[in-house]
């Protein structure tokens, strides 16, 4: 039971850690960006969510990994990585903001599904192996860029003929 306490406030770090850099550095740096701006570059992190699929490698994780979870985590990553994507392609386009939400819904889902799936399944924290950083480190990180996704996408677009960031505003 210990090492499952450690397990958690090892998690709760990496939300907490993840949300000082967010507010020190992520949101001051996108919060006056125009919105496509402001969302590239979250969703550029998002496409690395193909990590997931370490949850189904033989020897990255102990083959005693609770197949619901394994296979829950594994795929539903790989089906956000695939929609930050098709959000990246589209994020000019008439449709683009729809398919950011539909991927910011999946992939706030299924981060949330994934921790429901380990509690349900008795996940213990060693049968995570090598990928014990994906929950501890990753998945804070996402959670909130996906907070920060939504906070942008309710915000509207900022864009307007005056709008100048300030690094490309001349000196």
């Amino acid at each position: 039971m210990f090492v499952q306490a450690l397990f958690g406030v090892t998690v709760a770090f990496g939300f907490v850690a993840w949300a000082v850099v967010a507010a020190f550095y992520i949101w001051p740096e996108l919060r006056d960006r125009p919105r496509t701006e402001a969302l590239r570059p979250l969703l550029v992190l998002h496409c690395f969510r193909f990590e997931g699929l370490a949850f189904l490698v033989p020897g990255v994780v102990s083959p005693d990994l609770p197949a619901t979870f394994a296979h829950a985590a594994a795929y539903g990553d790989i089906a956000a990585a695939t929609l930050a994507l098709l959000s990246l392609a589209s994020l000019r386009s008439k449709w683009g903001v729809a398919v950011i939400w539909a991927f910011n819904i999946w992939g706030s889902f299924d981060l949330l599904n994934a921790f429901y799936q380990a509690n349900g399944a008795g996940l213990l924290a060693g049968q995570l192996g090598a990928a014990y950083f994906i929950p501890t480190v990753f998945v804070p990180l996402l959670l909130i860029t996906h907070g920060l996704i939504f906070r942008i996408l309710l915000q509207g677009d900022r864009t307007s003929a005056f709008h100048i960031h300030p690094r490309s505003a001349s000196v």
